[in-house]
Parts: structure tokens; C-alpha cells; sequence
């Protein structure tokens, strides 16, 4: 089944994609206020916020909620439900298939991810079959890193992944082996920390923008 999808349309013809997936139990309307701070003079983005499918989550209490996958222990190593998370990236990388079919160039869109979504994301653009923009992975890990199949298309993907330090939620220590794990399997990373809790801020904000500008230059 198709996620819903929240879009917000450039003034001008779309000729790029920004897909940016929300935490467990939000939705996709989380980071429509972004729309408004990343504008670029050599871009005119589409962005999809799309909504988590309805999911029970073990780790709270079997409550149903918006949730890309299960979790079933919030250890350091978070036991997740990995078929459940492929099943999410698939329906993602649907969304990227159909911005291709409308024209858009697959490496001028953009996958970004926060917290549970930051999961989906890394899946979503390391096995994705054609080149892509780049990734950027907010207050997250990489779930699948033991068994994740890549793809050559994104092999060297440009990632920038960013963690707050005082994070109680997905500890930056997570975030660091994230980005250490991908540095090591040769991908560009580039990690940045905020003094701030499992959130955003504007510093972070002005960095991503920096990052997007080099992305779509």
C-alpha cells in the first residue's frame, strides 16, 4: 500500500526532491516548517513529508502509532523488526521511482531522515538502485549496518549525519558509530554535533543548508 504523503510544491516547475521522513509516533507534518528555511537559488525543490504506516510498537506498551518499524527492547543495540523497516524503505524508494517517472534527474533528490526515520533513510539510500543526491540522517543509527546489501549506484553517497550531545532518547554514541561504520565502508560522511536534546536547532539548520547548497550547486 502507497504511503500518504504530504507535498509541498516549488514556484516553479520542480527539478529536485527533498524526502524527509519523521520519528516514531509524529507524522509527516513534523518538518513541513522546513520548507521555509532551505530554499537554494539552483533548485527548485519538491518536498514529501510521507506518513508512517500504523504500527504496534512493543517498547511502548503495544500501543499503535505512527511507526516505521517495531522496536522490541530499547537496549543500547535496539532489537528492531528489520523486515518491517525494509518493508518502509521499499515504499519509500517507491516515492524516488515516481519522482523519476515525473522527470526529476535521481541524483537531485535528497533522502533525509530523523531519529526511526534516520533508520529507514540509511536503507532507503545505501540500497537504492540508482545514483542519488545524498542522505542526511538526524538523531539516528544504522539498524541494518550488519546486514545491509548496498548498492554500487551509492556507494559513495555523500552523507552528512548530525546528533545532538545531550541526546537521552538515541545516545550520540550511536550517531558516532553510524559515522564511523560508513567512513570506514569508504562513503563521504560528514558529522557534525549540537549541544542540544533529541531535536533540531538553528546552527544545525544553517549547516544542513551549507550541505544542500554543495548538493545542488
Amino acid at each position: 500500500m502507497a504511503l500518504e504523503v504530504i507535498k509541498h510544491e516549488p514556484q516553479h516547475a520542480a527539478d529536485a526532491v527533498i524526502i524527509w521522513l519523521h520519528g516514531l509516533g509524529a507524522s509527516g507534518n513534523d518538518f513541513v516548517p522546513m520548507t521555509e528555511h532551505l530554499q537554494f537559488p539552483n533548485a527548485n525543490i519538491r518536498f514529501l513529508f510521507p506518513h508512517a504506516p500504523q504500527l504496534a510498537v512493543t517498547i511502548n506498551q503495544g500501543m499503535v502509532m505512527p511507526a516505521w518499524y517495531d522496536i522490541t527492547d530499547i537496549s543500547i543495540d535496539r532489537k528492531i523488526d528489520s523486515e518491517q523497516l525494509r518493508a518502509s524503505a521499499a515504499q519509500v524508494q517507491q516515492l524516488i521511482d515516481e519522482q523519476i517517472e515525473q522527470g526529476i534527474d535521481s541524483r537531485r533528490i535528497i533522502i533525509a531522515g530523523f531519529s526511526q526515520g534516520g533508520a529507514v533513510g540509511y536503507e532507503v539510500a545505501l540500497t537504492y538502485p540508482q545514483r542519488l543526491g545524498g542522505l542526511m540522517a538526524h538523531s539516528t543509527y544504522f539498524a541494518t549496518a550488519s546486514d545491509i546489501k548496498a548498492s554500487d549506484a551509492n556507494r559513495d553517497l555523500p552523507l552528512l549525519i548530525q546528533h545532538g550531545t545531550q541526546d537521552p532518547v538515541v545516545p550520540e554514541s550511536l550517531g558516532k558509530k553510524a559515522a564511523q561504520d560508513l567512513t570506514s565502508r569508504g562513503y563521504p560522511v560528514t558529522y557534525q554535533t549540537y549541544p542540544m536534546p533529541h531535536s533540531l536547532c538553528l546552527e544545525q539548520v544553517q549547516d544542513m543548508k551549507k550541505w544542500l547548497a554543495e548538493r545542488f550547486a
